[in-house]
């Protein structure tokens, strides 16, 4: 069994990369599969994963249910339109801009009203009240 999570965990790393540069293919929700199917198939995989620079801390605080940072939902969201936008050029069938303004309302209803905001901490202010005038 353990086969067939990691086998399913590096196609749906496949899937993820696939889609940074195909519009229509999510990255992020592949990745997750790609974390859950390594957590019961590979420990070791699973720590490349979550190790990973660009998306470990995403998935770690998915898994976490933490969610994700305001300004990654800014900028999936921004990409999701724009590339369905720049997609939609391409096509001149009615039934195809509708299934793709479909898919980006779900996308995005998902994102905005379901997952949740990752809350930072607030930056430390420099403290102003330990400090002496020199007369």
């Amino acid at each position: 069994m353990k086969l067939f999570y990691n086998v399913a965990g590096v196609l749906a790393v496949l899937l993820g990369i696939l889609g940074i540069f195909l519009p229509l293919l999510p990255t992020t929700p592949f990745l997750l599969l790609a974390s859950a199917c390594f957590a019961r198939g590979s420990e070791r995989l699973h720590r490349w994963l979550l190790s990973h620079p660009t998306f470990g801390k995403y998935i770690a605080n998915f898994e976490a249910g933490h969610g994700i940072p305001l300004k990654g939902k800014i900028v999936a969201t921004v990409m999701l339109w724009g590339s369905m936008a720049w997609s939609a050029r391409h096509f001149d069938n009615v039934a195809i801009f509708i299934m793709m303004g479909v898919i980006g309302a779900c996308v995005s209803t998902y994102m905005w009203w379901y997952l949740p905001t990752l809350k930072l901490p607030p930056r430390r202010q420099a403290d102003t009240t330990s400090r002496t005038e020199l007369p």
